[in-house]
């Protein structure tokens, strides 16, 4: 069932594209919160890597003790990143072809960036994806990263550091759901999007 839920931002600063971007004490303050909390916080906000990007529309939340996070069974080489600080980056690929970006909260909590609103750099995310439509370029975490040119070349880094850049937003009006793609904790509510946002990788229901 889908429901729909009020935007809080933890007593942060609102702000617009082209507003200054989260880095240092906002960036860590953004992030040092439960994942769901973030997740539903990052709806809206505007996301760059190398200047390419848009506004975030869907993501997902997962847990330390959540059985379908990669940090169920504790720190690997592989989640390293999932552990490091509020506002890191953790990068990993599925199906040995498609990257996924994530951002850091508490340690070993995470969220996967699963849509994005084409904003800026279109052109480039055209050619990068082989595709001019619009709501197709971003409408999955895999498709997003391969747009944004991601790849574990940029794993394990701050949002505040280049290539990254992200800029909070106004609120905007949210709906949430079953995560997608998973077999364990399945029916948990952690994913969230912007209601109404044509650039979903699936509809919400």
């Amino acid at each position: 069932m889908v429901s729909a839920l009020a935007m809080t931002d933890g007593g942060m600063t609102s702000g617009a594209i082209g507003a200054g971007a989260l880095a240092g004490e906002s960036l860590k303050a953004f992030f040092e919160r439960d994942a769901a909390t973030v997740a539903r916080a990052l709806l809206g906000c505007h996301l760059t890597v190398d200047g390419v990007g848009g506004r975030i529309t869907e993501t997902e939340a997962y847990f330390p003790d959540d059985e379908a996070s990669h940090s169920f069974r504790g720190p690997t080489r592989r989640n390293g990143a999932m552990y490091g600080r509020p506002g890191n980056v953790y990068i990993y690929r599925i199906y040995g072809m498609y990257w996924c970006l994530n951002f850091v909260c508490h340690p070993g909590s995470a969220v996967l960036i699963r849509a994005l609103e084409p904003e800026t750099g279109i052109p480039l995310m055209m050619q990068r994806r082989g595709t001019d439509m619009l709501t197709a370029l971003c409408s999955g975490p895999g498709k997003l990263c391969q747009a944004l040119g991601i790849d574990i070349e940029i794993n394990d880094r701050l949002l505040d550091h280049p290539p990254y850049a992200l800029t909070l937003s106004a609120p905007v009006p949210i709906v949430s759901g079953k995560r997608i793609g998973i077999t364990k904790n399945a029916d948990a509510p952690w994913r969230f999007g912007i209601q109404g946002s044509r650039h979903l990788s699936k509809p919400f229901r």
